[in-house]
Parts: C-alpha cells; structure tokens; sequence
C-alpha cells in the first residue's frame, strides 16, 4: 500500500486539481476508500496547514492516517542516529522530525512511500543532509520511495474523462 507524503499528495492537488482531473481524483477516493492508501498523522497535519482545501478532502473520503506509535516513534529514532541527528539538531539542507516520522511509518508498516521530495545525485557526505529519497535508499532503512507520477504509471490506470 503506497504512503502519501505531504510534499506528493499537495504536489497532486497543485498539479492536477479536482475541477482540472476528476477522473484522477475519483480513482483517488476510491483507492482511498477501499483501504489501498495512507497518510501518516502528521504528514496530514501539514497538508491541513499548508493546504486545507486537499486535507478536508482526504478527510471527506475516510482516509487512513497512521499514528505516531511507540513502534513508529522507537523506528525513527533509530534512523535519527542513523542520520548523525543529535536532539533537535537537524541540518537545513536534510529531513527534518517531521520527515523521519514519515519514513519510519512507512518502514514500520512496510510500506512505499510516495514523495516528491528531489532525488540527490551525487549524496552529500554528511547525512543528516540527506532529503527524504536518500535517506529510504539507506540499507540500514530499505524503504521503497516514488513519486506520484510513478504511483499512477505503475497503476496502469488510464483516464478519460
């Protein structure tokens, strides 16, 4: 089951809005009302702060949204010592708190997450600089990361309206 991101499922409303894409949409709902989608909590928090349009949206149609529980909190701190990150110490150019419990609610739940995050060529050194893509790619993490045009191509959905 693929796990929306913030950046990916705001990405998909900025994009390709529901007036604009109804059919894209209506696949959306029905996926997310047959249980094949979810967001973690707080990624839906930040897309109710930044785009409160899309969360009432996702809300409407039941979306799951996956908790932070002492499982998903125990995964990201591993990978926040993984990183290098000390307390509240997060690099400006990598994943922030809210980034790490996203990944590791995907990797708890073993489970694809969908970000439209930028893919970094060429890693930086220190990895508390890693974005999101980077970070899944780790062994140590192994979370499968796409983004949300690779989400609909592997569907195989077309449509039309």
């Amino acid at each position: 089951m693929p796990l929306f991101d913030a950046s990916s499922i705001i990405h998909a409303w900025d994009n390709y809005p529901p007036e604009l894409f109804p059919p894209l949409w209506d696949w959306l709902a029905q996926e997310i009302v047959n249980g094949n989608f979810a967001i973690p909590s707080v990624a839906l928090e930040e897309v109710g702060k930044k785009t409160p349009e899309c969360a009432a949206w996702l809300n409407d149609n039941d979306v799951t949204a996956l908790p932070l529980t002492s499982e998903v909190l125990g995964e990201s701190l591993r990978i926040k010592h993984l990183l290098g990150i000390n307390e509240d110490q997060y690099h400006t150019k990598g994943v922030g708190e809210n980034d790490i419990f996203i990944i590791a609610t995907a990797k708890t739940h073993g489970l694809t997450l969908i970000s439209e995050e930028g893919r970094q060529f060429g890693k930086p050194n220190i990895l508390a600089k890693y974005k999101i893509p980077a970070v899944c790619e780790l062994q140590e993490v192994g979370v499968t990361c796409t983004n949300f045009l690779q989400l609909i191509r592997s569907s195989g959905v077309v449509f039309k309206n």
